[in-house]
Order: structure tokens, then sequence, then C-alpha cells
């Protein structure tokens, strides 16, 4: 097999077929891409994917398919393609290359014909241990701050944080990772030089100088709408784990989630308030059976998704009191005196159960702390103590 000829024959496919065609990558399993564009060329099934019958259902699918991918290799240039990719710094990397990442393969037949990459970062080595950060595009100020801190933390930790490169919670994941200086992988509908949406230029140019832009489709594409629900399968297939972060009841992030769930990945989701639009996709994840689960900071993602034993998520300390300092004698004396009212020592010392000498040692010390205070009559709360 001619190396040469087939990397061209898959920059071909990824120009003139739709990401992903499970009948497509039938056919390239079975013969090759090299064979594949031959019999798109031609317009006629090679006799190993010709049925035992001549109406056999798969043989008739293909030959429809291969007539269509025929009127649209007109329009495919894979030599210029290639030649812009050159100019731009753009690698084109096929299974099988070092920098393929094998979790790919378990999309079966909707894998990727290739993979157009813009940056310095090594896919492959990136996504060994890699988090999907998704959600809404219209999202809400608390679902942006959430992305960007927990894609930040699991930046500093080492952790790869893959998205789509939108608006909203995307470009949140995407600029707290760069932020913690951690490696983040963009995952677009469109050509690695195509910058969409526009406003996510700056950061599209980022990426490409410091970690990874990422495309199916040759550069110059432009997007189409179908296509960013397509690609959500690439961003669940090469993360150990998909979150999302706020999502509506349609959000395309609820795609990604499904991938995930459907490719054996741990699908994660941040709980949002219950009066909000864009939390809704959320808490359908987190309720309806199998649930996600639920994740509230990044040692909880990294726990669902690292080495099992090592990566525990610390649990959460309380908040130390200043009250929970004393010991137990001065704490039960602190508890018996009256809330609003004054008492006296051999009052409190009887309340507390213990003996007058203690009672006004312990006074002493709770006056020196600011929770007591004398009183006509005796001892009682300061203002500090009697607050919550």
């Amino acid at each position: 097999m001619n190396e040469t000829a087939e990397r061209i024959a898959r920059a071909t496919l990824t120009a003139l077929a739709e990401p992903g065609e499970p009948v497509l990558n039938q056919i390239v399993d079975r013969i090759g891409a090299s064979e594949t564009l031959v019999a798109i060329r031609s317009g006629r099934l090679p006799e190993q994917l010709i049925g035992r019958t001549p109406n056999d259902p798969e043989s008739a699918q293909m030959a429809e398919r291969l007539s269509h991918w025929r009127i649209r290799l007109s329009a495919a240039e894979p030599a210029s393609d290639l030649l812009v990719a050159e100019r731009l710094g753009v690698r084109l990397v096929c299974p099988g290359d070092p920098e393929w990442p094998t979790t790919l393969d378990d999309l079966g037949t909707r894998r990727p014909y290739a993979l157009w990459l813009r940056g310095p970062s090594d896919l492959r080595h990136g996504c060994l241990r890699s988090v999907a950060l998704v959600g809404a595009r219209a999202a809400s100020p608390y679902g942006l701050r959430v992305a960007s801190e927990m894609a930040s933390e699991l930046g500093e930790r080492g952790w790869t944080v893959v998205s789509g490169g939108a608006m909203g919670i995307d470009a949140a994941a995407h600029r707290g990772s760069l932020a913690a200086d951690g490696p983040t992988v963009a995952i677009l509908a469109n050509g690695v030089d195509v910058p969409y949406p526009a406003c996510n230029d700056g950061m599209f140019a980022e990426l490409a100088r410091r970690e990874l832009l990422v495309s199916e489709s040759p550069p110059g594409t432009t997007p189409r709408r179908q296509r960013f629900l397509v690609r959500n399968r690439v961003i669940a297939a090469l993360s150990r784990g998909t979150v999302v972060v706020e999502a509506g009841r349609r959000s395309g992030a609820l795609s990604t989630a499904h991938w995930a769930r459907k490719l054996g990945r741990v699908v994660m989701a941040v709980p949002g308030p219950v009066t909000s639009a864009t939390s809704v996709g959320c808490h359908v994840l987190l309720r309806d059976p199998p649930p996600a689960l639920l994740v509230t900071r990044s040692e909880e993602v990294i726990e669902a998704v690292g080495e099992l034993g090592t990566d525990l998520a610390p649990i959460p300390a309380s908040p130390v009191l200043s009250r929970d300092l004393l010991d137990q004698a001065a704490r039960t004396v602190l508890e018996a005196l009256p809330t609003r009212a004054a008492a006296g020592p051999a009052q409190i010392a009887a309340k507390a159960g213990v003996d007058l000498p203690t009672a006004n040692a312990k006074l002493g010390l709770l006056s020196a702390g600011g929770f007591v205070e004398r009183a006509p009559g005796g001892w009682r709360l300061t203002q500090k103590a009697k607050s919550p």
C-alpha cells in the first residue's frame, strides 16, 4: 500500500464526505482509502464489496453513496488543501499515525477519516489525561465562572481540557485553561483556519500558538449547522469523561453527554439553580437513569476520571469557628450562660456541672476571648457570641 496515496486519499475523503459517515468507513475498513477513492471516481463498487445477490441491501446502499460522493468529488482539491495546510503549519493526522489517539477507534464506523491539526501540542499525548467541559452558548455568569475556574484548576493539575470553541461555556473553559498555562484542545466544526465564532478570534489565535485546534474538515471549510452536533462525538471520544457545566433542555452539550455514555466514558453534570433555564439539561442528566455524576469542583472531576485510589478528592473542610478552638470545659461553661440575661458564677457553675473555681477560671478565659462580658448581676454573652 502506498502510504502517500493513502494520506492524500484520506485528505480527499475529509473534503467530499460528511464527517464519520458509517457507510464510507465500512468501505474504507474493507478496501482502504486509496481503493475507496478509485471506486468513487469510477462510480463502481469493487467486486469484494458486491453482495451475493444483485439486490443485496448493503451493496445497494454503498452504490448509492458512491454516486453521491462522486458528484462532490469534482469540488474536492486535496493537493490545494495540503499546500494551504503546509503554509499555515497545519498537519494531517491519519489512523495509525503516532499522534492519532486510539480512543477515536472506539467510534467504530463513526470514526474520523483523518484529522487536521493546528498548534504545537501532541493530540494523542494530551488526551491521555483529558476531560471535556461543555455547555450552553448563552451561558449565565454562574456557568461561565464555574467553567473557567474548573478548567483553570484542571489545567494546573496537568489535565487537558477538551471543548468545542463555541461561545459561552466552551470559550470559558478554554480561556480558564489558558490562564493557568494548562493544556486545552478545541474541536471545531469548520476548518482550523476559520475563526468561528468571530468573537473568539483572539482565543483561536492563542490556541493555535500555544495549544491545539482540531477539525475533521480541510482548511477553509466554513461551518454547517449539522456538523456542530456531529463533532460532539469526537469531543466525547477524546476525553476520559464529559462534564456538562450548564445546558438548556435542547442544548447540543447533551449530545456530547449521550456520546460519552455510549462510549463508556464518565458523564458528569454541575447542578444549577432550579429556576435557571440554562441548568435544566444538567438536572435532566442528574435525574434520569442512568444518572450523571454530580460534580461541583475539579477535585471531584479528577476523582471520577483519574487513577483508582490515587486521585481521590479531599473531603471539603468544615469552616472552623472560634468557639471550636475552646476546650471542652470552656465550651460547657459558655453554653451554660443564658441567651439574653446575665447570671452569677455560682448559677453558671451549677448549670454547667462544674465546681465554682473552674467556672470562674473559664469565665476569665472566655472574657479574654471576647465571648462573655461582666454585667450587673454577673456574666452575660457578648454581642459577638450571640451572633450566628
